[in-house]
């Protein structure tokens, strides 16, 4: 295996022409390897997502015992069924997705387990899981309401929950562990959130009814396999998206991206803010919608961002950040708090690196303010471990005036392998090594 690059550097100006594909979605990618391994018989998943995270979870249910051939880098046959206690702590890495969700599939099973990941890992909240799950009966226990996390067998029981905020790692984790409970578990959401584990759980049998934001499944014994198709992921397809928006003279097709209206509140921030971005060649597939992305240089204009909208594009604010410095006028941003607690805190850190480069951002506790448009200078900033500060930076020393190099930026393989490849390719004048 080829040594990952640390880092990238980026010579100001170019543009990117040309057609595109991103991997594929990595929240599909870690609920189909999970589902397929619960499920009795074979599956097949075609354009899994081959990144650090999901490598990390594919890792975690070999150990739980399911047979998992890789055909081809993004091609996998998963003979499923009963799940067998693994001989040691299943290692997340930085997989918050990964942990979260595996701690609902885990928590009425028959055996003992114990999840754990890197230090980042760590450092993030499981409170927000463990405390509806113990609500079920389930026996977990965090360290400081953190990871490693243990769980010992117990019965689950059904439960009404109303989730403090909107979240689709939370949701997910109640609807896995509700498989198993004696009764129905009903998640009453305060707004949207990701619908892909809902999605994928009717496509192989399981019941569940939703009206409006109360979403209830029934127990379920046996799933049947999935023959499935993982869309491109809007998540990575959002850098290379800006990063057409902001280079004079760049036209961009990214060819079967996933369009699921829980995950495109970046595509409908930017077209309110005057981006001339179209959706082509709409259609749907394994259950999702899918569709090409046509992006082109345009002249934004800042806008308010907060509520419903938040949740939709959460993963996407640090490249937001990016094309608000760019845009003319005020970019508010409220409601946001959660991107406290990712991999990093996004907002500081991102709001730290970007002044680096000569930017003038307004740190708030729930989100940020911006006043563009700015010129960035250039300079040397770093990716902290987290990969989509690590493609942002890397977006925004493109568009800076003198360049940049990006530092520590081995970790945009967890979510966008190949990532410095696709935009050399498209025409950004980056190096990586």
């Amino acid at each position: 295996m080829a040594a990952r690059q640390t880092q990238f550097w980026l010579r100001a100006g170019g543009s990117l022409r040309g057609e595109a594909r991103v991997p594929g979605d990595k929240s599909i990618s870690h609920r189909a390897v999970m589902l397929a391994a619960l499920a009795r018989g074979r599956s097949r998943i075609r354009g899994w997502l081959a990144a650090g995270d999901t490598d990390a979870t594919l890792g975690a249910m070999q150990s739980l015992g399911a047979q998992i051939e890789r055909v081809d880098a993004n091609t996998l046959l998963i003979d499923g069924g009963p799940l067998q206690e693994p001989p040691a702590a299943l290692d997340l890495k930085n997989a918050g997705t990964g942990i979260r969700l595996l701690a609902g599939l885990l928590a009425g099973q028959p055996f003992a387990s114990a999840l754990d990941g890197s230090a980042q890992l760590r450092r993030r909240p499981m409170k927000r899981i463990t405390a509806p799950l113990q609500l079920m009966g389930a026996a977990i226990e965090a360290v400081d309401g953190c990871c490693p996390l243990t769980i010992t067998p117990s019965a689950l029981r059904g439960i009404t929950y109303a989730m403090p905020i909107a979240s689709a790692q939370v949701k997910s984790a109640i609807l896995l562990a509700g498989l198993h409970a004696d009764s129905p578990t009903t998640v009453l959401q305060p707004g949207p959130a990701r619908d892909h584990t809902e999605r994928m759980l009717r496509s192989m049998g399981a019941r569940l009814d939703a009206a409006g934001n109360r979403l209830t499944i029934y127990p379920c014994a046996e799933l049947s396999p999935l023959d499935t198709y993982v869309p491109g992921d809007v998540s990575s397809a959002a850098f290379l998206m800006v990063a057409a928006l902001l280079a004079p003279g760049s036209q961009l097709t990214i060819r079967g991206v996933n369009l699921n209206p829980t995950r495109t509140g970046l595509l409908d921030a930017l077209r309110e803010m005057g981006a001339d971005v179209r959706l082509n060649n709409v259609d749907e597939q394994a259950g999702e919608p899918i569709g090409d992305i046509l992006a082109r240089h345009s002249h934004l204009k800042g806008i308010q961002i907060g509520g419903e909208t938040v949740v939709r594009m959460i993963d996407e604010f640090p490249i937001l950040m990016v094309a608000a410095l760019h845009a003319e006028g005020e970019t508010i941003v409220r409601d946001a708090r959660e991107l406290r607690v990712k991999e990093t805190d996004r907002i500081a850190v991102m709001a730290g690196e970007l002044r680096k480069l000569g930017a003038v951002i307004e740190e708030r506790e729930d989100g940020f303010r911006i006043l563009g448009p700015q010129t960035l200078s250039g300079g040397q900033v770093d990716g902290h471990d987290d990969h989509r500060i690590a493609m942002s930076l890397t977006i925004a020393g493109m568009t800076s005036a003198e360049g940049a190099l990006v530092t520590d930026a081995a970790c945009a393989g967890d979510s966008f392998p190949g990532f410095a490849a696709t935009l050399q390719g498209l025409g950004a004048r980056l190096v990586a090594t």
